[in-house]
């Protein structure tokens, strides 16, 4: 069939005309009800010739299955025998198709009460694949014994396609969404399964038959096909050759091939396919796909997607594939059957290509790379495309050559980066052999920095490329923290902060731990750069940690519930770098700090204490009481708990107790202190201690401030401490041996008798 012109909608008289079906088909199948087929007729027909004779087999629900021979001699169809084709009698079919040998069907079992399974799992994967071979004899079909190719399965609709059985889902089954987005291909002759699914142009896994579990088989793939939505397939074909064509819910019309690869043929128009609610038939005639929907017939060139005839049809119909004729589309509708005549004689023309002529090329670049790549990781079309992973346009050129009779202007431009690479790869080469010491180096330098910017431009780094990464950065680790510098853009503004002007992509690589690899040689981004940034820039290490924190909330990433925060994945570095943790713990405290987390506020303060830097300690409460009632009070609890132990900390107590929180009491406060006063592990308190008090021990006159601060701050002040902020006489009064008051608390007690003795030791 050859395309004058553009293409354009005809009438089905001008390229179709309606003949006498015996002519057409010299072995017809008669009419259903010469058979006598009931309602629970399992939805299958299939013929092979056998003797120069037609033997079909109609499958029943029940799992009757009666074989038929039509024969010219007695004109019409006579049954040969009736069998059971299922074990069980309680087995429903609800698919079956037939290879050159075998019978196949999908069969739905009742749910074993005895699996481990919950009701709704065991009520879907009720169902198992099974086959049969059969031989045809003169007068007999002779059936071999049941066997299961899959069990524990969700409902699948077999079909047969040259040495292939595909196995595709029920769209319209209520099955967990996650085990509809597979489909099957099983090879007998290989005895593999390949599992597929339709938002992939690769396949999935390809294991042993063996394996007859559908729930092992794909156990570990279906974390990873919950997180994707795959199209639905709307309508399917077999290709007669092992392929399968499929018509998504996309528009796309794909083929899959029986290696598994998946590629995309044709995109009907959007508003053609929303509207669409009516059958659709799918067929292949040759190097011709024919589709008919919407009373329209698409004939489409297979190898190159290129649209070939328009035709619109007075009435809807089914195709099919005559025998004898198999590069003439055929279609059976109510008016009767018709077939495609060519009018014209020329050949089809080859189309230059469009996209799917470059994805064409491409895919054969993926297969002759996946069979040269040591790396167990599956290239595919979009990895090929994107990232400057394709690294050999010489190679594809040739495929070209052999592939085109003409060259694409399209392809060219795709190609045209690549070339430039290569060009520029071949002077970088010329370079290096004849250039001195630093031509060398600066050449170095120039192709590290392409690479870290290359690299740090991909958001889904995988295992490959980050272990690619880190060899970089270990072979050339000046020159990778220089272009880590260029490809983030970093800036120091001399006001102790970083600043950065790369985009959000490139800091959604450098923050996510993509790629990650369980071995610890291989450290995820960040890591590597916070390593970076700590050889030759220890002092920007905070600054960088603070820069990541404001890049991760800007950018908005979708983060784990059980992410790790950054600070302690730099902390993580900083500890690695040194056994000597000592080395840098100025560093550690400013990472906790930047962090600004509550936790790691309070241990960058217990590390200050440590090292008795009250004025840095002083200066970090002040900075974060300020950010909430919370850590507000975790703070003060915690610096008032050092003041009662020593002294150090007198000459900044007008500044810590300007920190008090609002909702502390005086009870409150000397709770905490005399909790916190230090153990009396020595002999008891002589009688000098009423005369004299060592300098180490804290007394009243120290918290009279904040005491009076408390008090005046509460709208009725209690009366039982106010003695204290009065100067009392001298001596104090001895204190009672026995309480007058047996329902007061103890406690208070406690604190009311160490007032007294605080008190006295001031006035002393």
């Amino acid at each position: 069939m050859t395309r004058v012109g553009s293409p354009r909608e005809r009438d089905e008289s001008s390229l179709w005309t309606q003949r006498d079906a015996s002519r057409i088909d010299r072995k017809p199948p008669r009419s259903p009800g010469q058979i006598n087929v009931p309602h629970e007729l399992a939805g299958f027909l299939t013929r092979s010739d056998v003797n120069l004779s037609s033997v079909a087999a109609v499958v029943y629900e029940n799992g009757k299955a009666e074989f038929w021979r039509f024969q010219d001699c007695k004109v019409g169809w006579h049954l040969l025998q009736t069998s059971d084709l299922c074990n069980s009698p309680q087995a429903k079919v609800v698919s079956v198709c037939a290879s050159s040998h075998l019978l196949i069907w999908c069969e739905e079992r009742p749910p074993s009460e005895s699996s481990s399974a919950s009701p709704p799992l065991r009520n879907n994967l009720r169902f198992c694949v099974c086959r049969r071979d059969y031989e045809v004899e003169e007068g007999a079909v002779i059936l071999g014994g049941v066997k299961i190719t899959l069990h524990s399965s969700p409902k699948f609709a077999v079909l047969c396609s040259g040495e292939c059985v595909h196995l595709l889902p029920d769209v319209e089954a209520k099955t967990q969404s996650s085990i509809s987005k597979f489909l099957f291909t099983w090879s007998p002759h290989r005895d593999t399964f390949t599992v597929n699914t339709t938002c992939n142009n690769t396949p999935v896994k390809l294991v042993s038959a063996r394996e007859s579990d559908f729930k092992r088989l794909v156990t570990d793939c279906v974390g990873y096909l919950s997180i994707l939505e795959p199209p639905e397939i709307q309508s399917f074909a077999p290709t007669g050759c092992g392929g399968l064509l499929l018509l998504l819910s996309t528009g796309w019309i794909c083929l899959l091939q029986k290696d598994g690869i998946l590629r995309r043929v044709y995109k009907l128009a959007e508003n053609c396919f929303i509207q669409h609610r009516g059958p659709t038939s799918l067929c292949i005639f040759k190097d011709t796909l024919a589709l008919i929907i919407e009373e329209k017939l698409y004939l489409i060139d297979l190898n190159c997607g290129r649209e070939l005839e328009k035709i619109v049809l007075k009435k809807t119909g089914l195709l099919y594939v005559n025998q004898d004729v198999r590069q003439t589309p055929h279609l059976l509708s109510e008016s009767g059957l018709f077939m495609a005549v060519n009018k014209e004689t020329d050949a089809v023309n080859r189309a230059h290509s469009g996209a799917l002529l470059v994805e064409a090329v491409f895919e054969e670049a993926c297969k002759y790379y996946q069979q040269r790549s040591l790396s167990s990781t599956q290239l595919t079309v979009e990895a090929l495309k994107k990232g400057g992973r394709f690294q050999a346009p010489i190679s594809l050129a040739s495929i070209l050559r052999n592939y085109l009779s003409s060259t694409s202007d399209k392809l060219m431009c795709s190609l045209e980066s690549e070339l430039r690479a290569l060009v520029s790869l071949e002077e970088v080469k010329g370079c290096l052999v004849k250039g001195g010491a630093k031509e060398v180096e600066s050449m170095c330098y120039t192709l590290v920095e392409k690479e870290v910017a290359r690299l740090l431009s991909i958001s889904d780094l995988d295992k490959d490329s980050l272990s690619y990464l880190n060899s970089v950065f270990s072979i050339f680790p000046c020159q990778a923290w220089k272009a880590v510098q260029v490809a983030l853009q970093l800036h120091y503004n001399g006001e102790g902060s970083l600043s950065s002007k790369a985009p959000p992509d490139m800091w959604k690589c450098v923050l996510t731990r993509a790629g990650a690899s369980s071995s610890p040689a291989v450290l995820p981004v960040f890591e590597l750069l916070c390593q970076s940034v700590l050889h030759f820039q220890p002092s920007w290490l905070p600054k960088f940690l603070q820069l990541a924190q404001q890049q991760q909330g800007s950018a908005g990433l979708g983060l784990p519930l059980n992410h790790v925060p950054l600070y302690k994945r730099a902390l993580c570095i900083l500890s690695s770098s040194s056994p000597d943790r000592n080395q840098h713990q100025d560093i550690e405290v400013e990472l906790l700090l930047v962090s600004g987390r509550p936790n790691a506020v309070l241990q960058a303060l217990r590390i200050l204490m440590g090292k008795q830097q009250w004025e840095k300690v002083m200066q970090v409460a002040q900075e974060f009481c300020k950010q909430g009632p919370l850590l507000n009070k975790e703070i003060f609890t915690t610096l008032l708990c050092e003041v009662a132990h020593h002294r150090d900390l007198d000459s900044y107590l007008d500044l810590l107790w300007a920190l008090c929180p609002e909702d502390f009491t005086v009870t409150t406060i000397l709770n905490l202190v005399l909790q916190n006063l230090p153990s009396p592990n020595s002999p008891a308190i002589p009688s000098s201690f009423y005369t004299s008090c060592p300098p180490s021990q804290l007394t009243i006159g120290l918290l009279k401030p904040l005491l009076r601060k408390v008090l005046q701050r509460e709208t009725k002040p209690s009366q039982r401490y106010a003695d204290i902020l009065q100067s009392p006489s001298y001596p104090p009064p001895a204190l009672p041996r026995h309480p007058t008051d047996q329902s007061r608390d103890p406690s208070e007690e406690r604190v009311n008798s160490s007032c007294f003795l605080l008190l006295y030791s001031e006035k002393s």
